[in-house]
Parts: C-alpha cells; structure tokens; sequence
C-alpha cells in the first residue's frame, strides 16, 4: 500500500489529510523528469508498445489529429541539441520525439472524398495541439510505467524554422514539444508543485487566496529547493539577485514576450486563426 501522506508531502511539501493514494497511481504522483540518460538503447518493440499506448488517448471527436516523428540518428538529434544550446542532455536520450499537431491528414482525406476541408481555424488548432498532448501525456505515463524516463522540450518551437525542415513538415503539420527518451541514468528528486488550493476549484473559479498561498508556496519551494543564479530567467532584462523565489522567478519569464513569431508560422503552415 502505498505511503499516500509521504507522497503527497514530497510532491507538495505540505500533506493532505484525509486524501488516500492508491497503488495504481501512486507512480504517477511519484514522476520525476528524466535529464541524464544511460547508454542502453530502447528496442523497438518496447517503443513501439509505448507508441501503441500513446495512440491510445483519447481524441477529439475520434479526429486523431496528431503525429509523432520518431528520431533515433544521433547526428539529427544533436543538431537539435545544438540550436537550443542549454539542453545537452537532449543529445544523450537514445530516442527523440517530435509530436505535432497535424491538420494535414484531414484536409487530405477531406480531398479523398471529395468535400472541402472547412475547418481550418484556431478552433482545429486547438484541437490539434489538444490531442498531441493527451497523447505524449499518455506516452509519458506509459514509459514511467516501464523504468524509462522522460522530459518534454518545448523549445522545439523556438527554432521552428530549423525543426519543421529537418523533419520535413508539410503544410498543416506542426511541432508541439520534443521528449527525450531514455533509461534513467539516476532519479531526480521530485518536483513541488502548487498546492490544489491554488490549481483546484469547487463549483466555480475563486483566486481570492493566491496571493497568500503562493507566498506560502514560495517559502516551502525555496527552504526546499532554492533558484539557484543559474535558473534565474531574463537575466538581461532583470538583473540577478538572491532570494528570487518561484513565483518572481516565473513572472520574470512571462513578462517577456517568447516565440511571438508562432502565430506567423502557423499561418504559413495553412492555419486561419480568425
């Protein structure tokens, strides 16, 4: 049986009482982000069940409009690697994942049958980016299942005009985020997320604690896990101090404006986001 209150102090640093973890989800509560990998392959059969289990999410009305570019060259992922530059564990993985968001296949069938594709708007955007998360999100859970460990790589989408060529995507095809894939090389310490007063709501919508219980997160996060100098975000913009908790350190990130050319992109890639 597992230690519910353990778990849920380590992944919120505070307990809740009266809250039970079964077994079964209990290593769901336990996921760590993986960012060191051994040297052993995956093979492709266990990929390809994992792959099989991430077809499995759900999906907008039975659309499934996602893909899933599987990169095992060592050479093409590095070069991933290399234009993010602060991820250099991305080159370590043995697999590396692009899921996109894929408009593509309908327009295509839509031709098929001969009837307009008439839904290219940010609605089908939505719904794109939608079923490619419930599916990487299903993957994930499925390689932890295993012993494998992952971690997702939005800054695919900071170098989009350089990923959408290596892999050769069309016209109505788009990257949401990389994950690495590997065999943990040591288990990270678990994460501390916000506690469910903040994320959780009743009935309806009601923030009109945040500001306290996010300074009482803050305090539990930084006796815990400080942010360090080098995690400080927009150094250039705000400079370095001690002391940043999670929060400042968050704002210091949203308050500059990134990949503010997507929209532009997506539109060269056949999207209407009217």
């Amino acid at each position: 049986m597992a230690d519910s209150q353990a778990l849920l102090q380590a992944r919120f640093g505070i307990g809740l009482p009266g809250t039970e973890v079964p077994d079964a989800i209990a290593g769901l509560i336990d996921r760590r982000v993986t960012r060191r990998y051994t040297e052993q392959d995956i093979p492709d059969s266990l990929l390809d069940a994992l792959l099989a289990a991430a077809q499995s999410a759900p999906a907008k009305s039975d659309l499934q409009q996602y893909s899933v570019v599987v990169m095992r060259d060592r050479p093409r992922i590095k070069q991933i690697a290399d234009w993010i530059g602060t991820m250099d564990w991305i080159a370590t993985a043995p697999v590396f994942l692009v899921w996109c968001g894929d408009m593509r296949r309908g327009q295509r069938m839509c031709e098929m049958h001969d009837m307009p594709h008439a839904n290219n708007n940010m609605d089908t955007f939505l719904n794109t980016a939608v079923d490619c998360s419930l599916a990487m999100g299903q993957f994930m859970a499925a390689a932890d299942a295993v012993g494998l460990g992952t971690c997702p790589i939005s800054y695919v989408r900071s170098h989009i005009e350089r990923v959408s060529p290596l892999l050769g995507l069309p016209k109505g095809v788009y990257p949401v985020a990389g994950l690495s894939v590997g065999w943990p090389l040591f288990r990270r310490p678990v994460s501390m997320r916000l506690p469910p007063s903040v994320v959780v709501h009743r009935e309806r919508y009601d923030d009109s604690a945040l500001a306290a219980d996010i300074a009482a997160y803050d305090q539990r996060r930084n006796a815990r896990d400080p942010v360090a100098a080098g995690g400080l975000k927009n150094n250039d913009v705000y400079p370095p101090r001690d002391g940043v908790g999670w929060s400042e350190n968050a704002a210091r990130q949203l308050s500059v404006p990134e990949r503010f050319g997507f929209s532009t992109y997506l539109k060269t890639k056949g999207f209407d986001l009217a």
